[in-house]
């Protein structure tokens, strides 16, 4: 199926009006990925500048014939369904977001640091 939506940020999809938020190949509450935040949420330029690139790549996986959402049937804190996005060759998005360095993996009380040395 193609997602027809949109993206909000490289970790987060609007599809029919409903903000989804992909987990990648973990399982909910458990692990996940995690990309950079956008606009004025980001600590530095690095981290806006990273954001865009994430947010960029994950509109070209969600534009992607054939790809697949799969629904966890659970909710983030915010009431975002956790999904998995599934591509055609069995992939994940978020797998694929953490292996081209758009994302880096979450888990329960991990913070990533984007500003490296103060960005």
């Amino acid at each position: 199926m193609h997602l027809p939506g949109l993206t909000i940020d490289g970790d987060t999809v609007k599809c029919d009006g409903q903000n989804l938020r992909p987990i990648g190949d973990g399982a909910p509450y458990v692990s996940g990925f995690d990309t950079p935040e956008t606009g004025g949420r980001a600590k530095c330029t690095a981290e806006r500048m990273l954001a865009e690139l994430a947010s960029k790549r994950m509109g070209e996986f969600i534009a992607t014939q054939g790809l697949v959402i799969e629904d966890t049937c659970q909710k983030d804190r915010w009431g975002r369904p956790l999904v998995v996005l599934r591509l055609l060759d069995g992939s994940t998005v978020g797998q694929r977001m953490i292996d081209e360095g758009y994302a880096e993996v979450w888990l329960p009380g991990r913070e990533v640091e984007w500003c490296v040395n103060g960005g």
